[in-house]
């Protein structure tokens, strides 16, 4: 036989997802120049905080551009995955005004909380915990992001009270 079958769930579950990517395309009218706003959306709408291959081929395609000019964008901007993330994407200032502010207990606070090292999602796919460039806080340092928003001089009671924080909406 030449075919694999998939479940009919899965395959209704595909056909949403495709119809969800080509709505975020149009959307934007199919503009070459929106790509970044498009690829953000589709990321957004993900579920996982990343874009699928399979999506960014519809996009090349309906934006008649090379598919690696897509993959291109998804692999030089930070704000881009192409691995599933968690649900929340938790972000730790790497700059060097949060470094002078002890960024690295920070992250290892972090990962003592979360029980994943840096760069890694936690096993339920809630957290994922990763570095970025500076977020414009350097007054209270050293801070983390958690979608918009920034949180502040951290502590281990601040970091406990914002993961609870975060569980108990999940």
């Amino acid at each position: 036989m030449c075919c694999t079958t998939i479940p009919k769930k899965q395959a209704l579950a595909i056909i949403k997802r495709y119809e969800q990517v080509k709505a975020i395309i149009a959307k934007y009218d199919k503009s070459r120049e929106q790509l970044l706003a498009i690829l953000l959306d589709i990321q957004a709408s993900s579920g996982k905080n990343y874009v699928a291959e399979e999506w960014a081929e519809v996009v090349a395609d309906e934006l008649e551009l090379p598919v690696s000019k897509v993959h291109d964008v998804l692999t030089f901007y930070a704000m881009f995955h192409i691995k599933p993330q968690g649900r929340y994407i938790i972000e730790i200032c790497k700059s060097t005004p949060c470094q002078v502010t002890k960024a690295d207990e920070v992250v290892a606070l972090f990962e003592k909380e979360l029980g994943i090292k840096l760069g890694e999602t936690t096993p339920d796919k809630l957290f994922t915990l990763l570095h970025t460039s500076c977020v414009g806080a350097c007054d209270i340092g050293p801070v983390a992001k958690i979608g918009e928003i920034v949180y502040g001089n951290l502590t281990a009671v601040k970091i406990a009270e914002i993961v609870l924080s975060y569980r108990e909406v999940s």
